[in-house]
């Protein structure tokens, strides 16, 4: 089933949640709502749910008008952050309550229950905790039992609420891996919250970036990494370098750095800012090419088979990351305070919006 969100607004009190937020999503998608706690994305998923009402704004689920329907009869799933499993019931009748309360004349009998029942419990690989209780389930077990409660009264929409924020960091990863193979399976139109990019990049066909109840950027995973729409994007999705300087006439300025930017003609003076990935910096223990600046090592710790590098560039007063594979950072054998040599393959440039929020007026990607 589709979701269309038109024009959405919700206050409360004096504080303004989401401010005409306008969203698609297609049947069987899985998207994520991505951004920092209070931007609005529970609020909004709470809204799709049928569980808030907004002020203003309509709400489609599969083509019909259903902003004013009640939570119950929108054949919606949700599966809650803190699981919210019944404590005094096994695992069997959690799953099996939505499906228990329903009215008599659509509820299914006892043996259509315990079917559907064993039907999701072996889906989500939870067949053999029928009888136990949830507190002798581990969290990431929880959760899974969480979402075949949902999956019980087969919704036509699952919405997630971070549902992975509660797990350590092992079990979070194999859940939301083992979560997308189950999506392909099942092919239900899913819509989860997270401000976990790293989740969100993994897990979503797209992402929908939020931002003050607002929606800033919207696309695939690799559209909005690679491509972010403003410095809100750049600073919020990944790790990022920063730099500081202003545009004159065609060329960006940040400290030594001189680009060329043939896009833009003249216009005088302005402040810009400059955005590099710590992979689109290359080091090297000696100058390459005429391109490459002096810089001095601070610091490096280990990421894996990478070594995040921080150096600091002559003429320019910060500090900034780099990735360079282990060994090869190894084998220079470079102290802190040594000497390295650093060159910018990739840097977004963009103009105004100097509050760190505001879209910029003009955005320039100078690659070598």
């Amino acid at each position: 089933m589709s979701i269309k969100l038109t024009g959405i607004h919700k206050r409360f009190g004096e504080y303004e949640a989401l401010r005409g937020i306008d969203l698609e999503v297609a049947h069987g998608e899985l998207v994520a709502l991505l951004g920092p706690s209070g931007c609005g994305k529970t609020t909004l998923l709470r809204i799709i749910a049928g569980l808030e009402v907004p002020d203003r704004g309509r709400v489609e689920l599969g083509g019909e008008d259903a902003t004013l329907t009640d939570a119950r009869h929108r054949e919606v799933g949700f599966v809650f952050q803190h699981y919210a499993l019944f404590r005094h019931l096994s695992v069997f009748e959690n799953v099996a309550f939505g499906l228990r309360v329903r009215s008599r004349a659509t509820r299914p009998s006892r043996a259509d229950v315990a079917r559907r029942v064993h039907d999701l419990l072996r889906l989500v690989q939870m067949e053999w905790a029928a009888r136990r209780f949830p507190a002798q389930l581990s969290g990431g077990q929880r959760q899974r039992i969480a979402l075949a409660r949902a999956l019980a009264v087969e919704p036509r929409v699952l919405l997630l609420d971070e549902p992975f924020s509660a797990l350590d960091a092992k079990v979070r990863l194999e859940l939301r891996r083992w979560l997308r193979r189950l999506h392909d399976e099942i092919q239900v139109t899913s819509v989860f919250v997270t401000h976990d990019q790293e989740e969100a990049l993994e897990l979503a066909d797209r992402i929908v970036i939020i931002n003050q109840g607002e929606v800033v950027q919207a696309g695939r995973p690799e559209e909005v990494y690679d491509h972010p729409a403003n410095a809100f994007v750049w600073n919020f999705l990944g790790n990022v370098n920063v730099f500081h300087g202003r545009l004159h006439g065609s060329e960006a300025r940040f400290g030594p750095l001189r680009l060329p930017l043939v896009a833009r003609a003249g216009g005088g003076q302005r402040e810009a800012r400059g955005f590099a990935r710590p992979h689109d910096l290359r080091l090297s223990p000696r100058p390459e090419t005429l391109d490459d600046l002096p810089a001095t090592l601070v610091a490096s710790r280990m990421s894996g088979k990478m070594q995040i590098v921080e150096i600091t560039v002559d003429g320019v007063d910060q500090v900034l990351e780099a990735l360079v594979e282990r060994r090869q950072f190894q084998s220079w054998n470079v102290a802190p305070g040594g000497r390295l040599w650093v060159r910018l393959e990739r840097i977004s440039v963009h103009s105004a919006g100097t509050d760190g929020v505001s879209p910029p007026d003009e955005s320039f990607d100078w690659v070598i």
